[in-house]
Protein backbone atom coordinates (compact mmCIF):
# COMPACT_ATOMS: atom_id res chain seq x y z
CA UNK A 1 0.00 0.00 0.00
CA UNK A 2 1.39 3.40 -0.93
CA UNK A 3 1.94 5.93 1.90
CA UNK A 4 2.52 9.61 1.18
CA UNK A 5 5.93 11.02 2.09
CA UNK A 6 6.15 13.07 5.32
CA UNK A 7 5.70 16.80 4.98
CA UNK A 8 8.79 18.85 4.40
CA UNK A 9 10.27 20.31 7.55
CA UNK A 10 12.81 23.11 7.06
CA UNK A 11 16.13 22.55 8.75
CA UNK A 12 16.88 25.41 11.22
CA UNK A 13 19.80 27.55 10.20
CA UNK A 14 22.85 27.11 12.39
CA UNK A 15 23.53 29.92 14.87
CA UNK A 16 26.49 32.10 13.99
CA UNK A 17 29.63 31.54 15.95
CA UNK A 18 29.81 33.43 19.25
CA UNK A 19 32.24 36.31 19.22
CA UNK A 20 34.72 36.89 21.99
CA UNK A 21 32.88 40.02 23.18
CA UNK A 22 29.72 37.95 23.60
CA UNK A 23 31.24 35.68 26.26
CA UNK A 24 29.09 35.78 29.50
CA UNK A 25 32.11 36.07 31.82
CA UNK A 26 33.43 39.10 29.94
CA UNK A 27 30.02 40.80 29.98
CA UNK A 28 29.61 40.24 33.73
CA UNK A 29 33.08 41.70 34.46
CA UNK A 30 32.30 44.75 32.34
CA UNK A 31 28.97 45.23 34.13
CA UNK A 32 30.89 45.39 37.43
CA UNK A 33 33.88 47.54 36.42
CA UNK A 34 32.57 49.40 33.31
CA UNK A 35 28.77 49.34 33.54
CA UNK A 36 28.07 51.36 30.35
CA UNK A 37 30.20 49.02 28.18
CA UNK A 38 28.74 45.96 29.91
CA UNK A 39 25.18 47.15 29.25
CA UNK A 40 25.95 47.70 25.56
CA UNK A 41 27.47 44.23 25.17
CA UNK A 42 24.56 42.65 27.07
CA UNK A 43 22.22 43.37 24.19
CA UNK A 44 24.62 41.76 21.66
CA UNK A 45 24.80 38.52 23.64
CA UNK A 46 22.69 35.40 23.18
CA UNK A 47 20.91 35.79 26.52
CA UNK A 48 17.12 35.76 26.72
CA UNK A 49 15.14 38.95 26.76
CA UNK A 50 14.46 38.71 30.52
CA UNK A 51 18.13 38.20 31.36
CA UNK A 52 19.11 41.21 29.27
CA UNK A 53 16.57 43.42 31.06
CA UNK A 54 17.71 42.27 34.52
CA UNK A 55 21.40 42.76 33.65
CA UNK A 56 20.69 46.24 32.29
CA UNK A 57 18.80 47.33 35.42
CA UNK A 58 21.44 46.00 37.79
CA UNK A 59 24.28 47.56 35.79
CA UNK A 60 22.54 50.94 35.70
CA UNK A 61 21.93 50.89 39.48
CA UNK A 62 25.54 49.94 40.15
CA UNK A 63 26.77 52.73 37.83
CA UNK A 64 24.60 55.31 39.64
CA UNK A 65 25.89 54.12 43.00
CA UNK A 66 29.47 54.58 41.84
CA UNK A 67 28.74 58.10 40.59
CA UNK A 68 27.03 59.23 43.80
CA UNK A 69 29.63 57.85 46.20
CA UNK A 70 32.99 59.56 46.70
CA UNK A 71 36.04 57.60 45.70
CA UNK A 72 38.72 56.83 48.33
CA UNK A 73 41.21 59.05 46.49
CA UNK A 74 38.85 62.03 46.64
CA UNK A 75 38.34 61.45 50.36
CA UNK A 76 42.10 61.39 50.93
CA UNK A 77 42.54 64.59 48.93
CA UNK A 78 39.81 66.31 50.94
CA UNK A 79 41.50 65.25 54.16
CA UNK A 80 44.83 66.62 52.94
CA UNK A 81 43.25 69.92 51.91
CA UNK A 82 41.60 70.26 55.31
CA UNK A 83 44.91 69.59 57.07
CA UNK A 84 46.92 72.19 55.11
CA UNK A 85 45.49 75.34 56.79
CA UNK A 86 46.00 73.73 60.19
CA UNK A 87 49.66 73.10 59.46
CA UNK A 88 50.10 76.68 58.26
CA UNK A 89 48.45 78.08 61.34
CA UNK A 90 50.61 75.84 63.52
CA UNK A 91 53.78 77.05 61.82
CA UNK A 92 52.86 80.72 62.41
CA UNK A 93 51.51 80.15 65.91
CA UNK A 94 54.74 80.74 67.91
CA UNK A 95 55.06 84.32 66.64
CA UNK A 96 51.49 85.13 67.71
CA UNK A 97 51.72 83.47 71.15
CA UNK A 98 55.04 85.01 72.15
CA UNK A 99 53.30 87.35 74.60
CA UNK A 100 50.77 85.62 76.87
CA UNK A 101 47.34 87.17 76.83
CA UNK A 102 45.64 87.92 80.15
CA UNK A 103 43.11 85.29 81.19
CA UNK A 104 39.66 86.61 81.92
CA UNK A 105 38.39 86.30 85.46
CA UNK A 106 35.91 83.49 86.26
CA UNK A 107 33.16 86.00 86.97
CA UNK A 108 33.45 87.34 83.42
CA UNK A 109 33.30 83.89 81.76
CA UNK A 110 30.47 82.19 83.65
CA UNK A 111 27.69 84.02 85.51
CA UNK A 112 26.98 83.19 89.13
CA UNK A 113 23.89 81.25 90.15
CA UNK A 114 21.25 83.64 91.51
CA UNK A 115 19.15 82.93 94.59
CA UNK A 116 15.92 81.33 93.42
CA UNK A 117 14.58 79.99 96.73
CA UNK A 118 11.33 81.68 97.73
CA UNK A 119 10.46 82.87 94.25
CA UNK A 120 8.19 81.33 91.66
CA UNK A 121 9.19 78.98 88.90
CA UNK A 122 8.35 81.67 86.33
CA UNK A 123 11.26 83.77 87.65
CA UNK A 124 13.73 80.87 87.21
CA UNK A 125 12.31 79.44 83.97
CA UNK A 126 14.56 81.47 81.64
CA UNK A 127 17.72 80.50 83.54
CA UNK A 128 16.79 76.80 83.50
CA UNK A 129 15.93 76.91 79.80
CA UNK A 130 19.25 78.54 78.85
CA UNK A 131 21.29 76.02 80.87
CA UNK A 132 19.21 72.87 80.15
CA UNK A 133 17.96 72.73 83.73
CA UNK A 134 14.87 70.99 85.04
CA UNK A 135 12.22 71.30 87.74
CA UNK A 136 11.16 68.61 90.20
CA UNK A 137 8.58 68.35 92.96
CA UNK A 138 9.90 68.97 96.46
CA UNK A 139 7.74 66.17 97.88
CA UNK A 140 8.38 62.64 96.73
CA UNK A 141 4.69 61.69 96.56
CA UNK A 142 3.62 64.77 94.55
CA UNK A 143 3.83 65.01 90.76
CA UNK A 144 4.25 68.25 88.86
CA UNK A 145 1.18 69.31 86.85
CA UNK A 146 1.25 70.40 83.24
CA UNK A 147 1.59 74.07 84.24
CA UNK A 148 3.56 74.94 87.38
CA UNK A 149 4.65 78.53 86.71
CA UNK A 150 3.15 79.74 90.02
CA UNK A 151 4.77 77.04 92.16
CA UNK A 152 7.30 78.14 94.78
CA UNK A 153 11.00 77.23 94.64
CA UNK A 154 12.05 75.48 97.89
CA UNK A 155 15.52 74.19 96.97
CA UNK A 156 18.01 74.88 94.20
CA UNK A 157 21.17 73.25 92.90
CA UNK A 158 23.80 74.65 92.54
CA UNK A 159 23.57 76.98 95.49
CA UNK A 160 23.34 80.74 95.12
CA UNK A 161 26.67 82.33 94.12
CA UNK A 162 28.14 79.20 92.52
CA UNK A 163 28.98 79.19 88.78
CA UNK A 164 25.99 78.26 86.68
CA UNK A 165 28.08 75.84 84.57
CA UNK A 166 29.28 73.88 87.61
CA UNK A 167 26.20 71.61 87.51
CA UNK A 168 22.90 71.24 85.74
CA UNK A 169 20.48 73.65 87.44
CA UNK A 170 17.67 71.90 89.31
CA UNK A 171 14.88 73.48 91.35
CA UNK A 172 12.43 71.73 93.68
CA UNK A 173 8.92 73.19 93.75
CA UNK A 174 5.85 73.11 95.96
CA UNK A 175 2.28 74.13 95.19
CA UNK A 176 1.11 77.58 96.31
CA UNK A 177 0.12 77.49 99.97
CA UNK A 178 2.03 74.26 100.67
CA UNK A 179 4.97 74.62 103.07
CA UNK A 180 8.38 73.46 101.95
CA UNK A 181 9.70 70.18 103.38
CA UNK A 182 12.86 69.94 105.44
CA UNK A 183 14.63 68.07 102.63
CA UNK A 184 13.72 67.17 99.04
CA UNK A 185 11.89 63.90 98.65
CA UNK A 186 9.90 63.90 101.89
CA UNK A 187 6.35 62.55 101.90
CA UNK A 188 3.55 65.10 102.10
CA UNK A 189 0.55 62.82 102.51
CA UNK A 190 1.55 60.47 105.29
CA UNK A 191 -0.70 57.43 105.67
CA UNK A 192 -2.88 57.31 108.77
CA UNK A 193 -1.47 55.08 111.48
CA UNK A 194 -3.10 51.72 111.69
CA UNK A 195 -4.96 51.00 114.96
CA UNK A 196 -3.14 48.73 117.33
CA UNK A 197 -4.55 45.26 117.21
CA UNK A 198 -6.54 44.41 120.34
CA UNK A 199 -5.85 41.05 121.83
CA UNK A 200 -9.18 39.37 122.38
CA UNK A 201 -9.41 36.07 124.05
CA UNK A 202 -11.25 33.54 122.02
CA UNK A 203 -14.69 32.82 123.27
CA UNK A 204 -15.02 29.34 124.75
CA UNK A 205 -17.05 27.06 122.68
CA UNK A 206 -20.23 25.90 124.42
CA UNK A 207 -19.99 22.36 125.54
CA UNK A 208 -22.71 20.22 124.17
CA UNK A 209 -24.40 18.12 126.82
CA UNK A 210 -25.46 14.84 125.36
CA UNK A 211 -29.22 14.39 125.52
CA UNK A 212 -30.07 11.13 127.22
CA UNK A 213 -31.84 8.85 124.88
CA UNK A 214 -34.87 7.11 126.33
CA UNK A 215 -35.24 3.61 125.21
CA UNK A 216 -38.83 2.73 124.46
CA UNK A 217 -40.36 0.39 127.00
CA UNK A 218 -41.30 -2.83 125.36
CA UNK A 219 -44.98 -3.37 125.20
CA UNK A 220 -46.19 -6.47 126.94
CA UNK A 221 -46.90 -9.29 124.62
CA UNK A 222 -49.98 -11.27 124.64
CA UNK A 223 -48.13 -14.10 126.27
CA UNK A 224 -47.06 -11.93 129.26
CA UNK A 225 -49.10 -12.49 132.42
CA UNK A 226 -49.85 -9.82 135.02
CA UNK A 227 -48.72 -12.08 137.78
CA UNK A 228 -45.32 -12.60 136.26
CA UNK A 229 -45.65 -16.35 136.67
CA UNK A 230 -44.19 -18.91 134.38
CA UNK A 231 -47.67 -20.25 133.36
CA UNK A 232 -49.02 -18.84 130.13
CA UNK A 233 -51.99 -19.70 127.98
CA UNK A 234 -52.14 -19.26 124.30
CA UNK A 235 -55.89 -18.72 124.14
CA UNK A 236 -59.07 -19.35 126.06
CA UNK A 237 -59.31 -22.86 124.73
CA UNK A 238 -56.07 -23.72 126.52
CA UNK A 239 -57.45 -22.05 129.69
CA UNK A 240 -60.60 -24.14 129.54
CA UNK A 241 -58.65 -27.34 128.90
CA UNK A 242 -56.54 -26.54 131.95
CA UNK A 243 -59.72 -25.94 134.00
CA UNK A 244 -58.76 -22.38 134.88
CA UNK A 245 -61.65 -20.58 133.16
CA UNK A 246 -62.71 -17.96 133.95
CA UNK A 247 -59.28 -16.56 134.78
CA UNK A 248 -58.92 -13.37 136.86
CA UNK A 249 -56.25 -10.75 137.21
CA UNK A 250 -53.45 -12.06 139.36
CA UNK A 251 -54.11 -15.68 138.50
CA UNK A 252 -51.17 -17.58 137.01
CA UNK A 253 -51.28 -17.34 133.22
CA UNK A 254 -53.59 -14.28 133.08
CA UNK A 255 -52.93 -12.11 130.03
CA UNK A 256 -54.61 -9.20 128.29
CA UNK A 257 -55.08 -11.30 125.22
CA UNK A 258 -57.42 -13.45 127.27
CA UNK A 259 -59.44 -10.47 128.64
CA UNK A 260 -60.89 -8.80 125.54
CA UNK A 261 -63.33 -6.48 127.36
CA UNK A 262 -60.66 -5.47 129.92
CA UNK A 263 -62.83 -6.01 133.00
CA UNK A 264 -60.19 -8.15 134.76
CA UNK A 265 -61.89 -11.46 134.02
CA UNK A 266 -60.87 -13.47 131.00
CA UNK A 267 -62.39 -16.42 129.21
CA UNK A 268 -65.74 -15.75 130.84
CA UNK A 269 -67.77 -17.75 128.35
Amino acid sequence: MYSPPPPFQPVPAPLPARRWWQHPALIICLLVFLPPVGIALTWTSRWSQNKKVVATVLGALWFLLLLLSDSPDDAKNDAKDAAKPTATATATAPAATATPSPTPSPTEETPAMPSLVGGSYADAEQLLTDNQGRAEAAYGDVELPAAYGTWTVCFQNPRAGAPVSSAVPVVHLTAPGTPCPKAPGEVLHKPAPKPAPTTQRPKPKPTQVPVPTQEPTPEPTEDDSSSGGSVSYRNCTAVREAGAAPIHVGDPGYGRHLDRDGDGVGCES
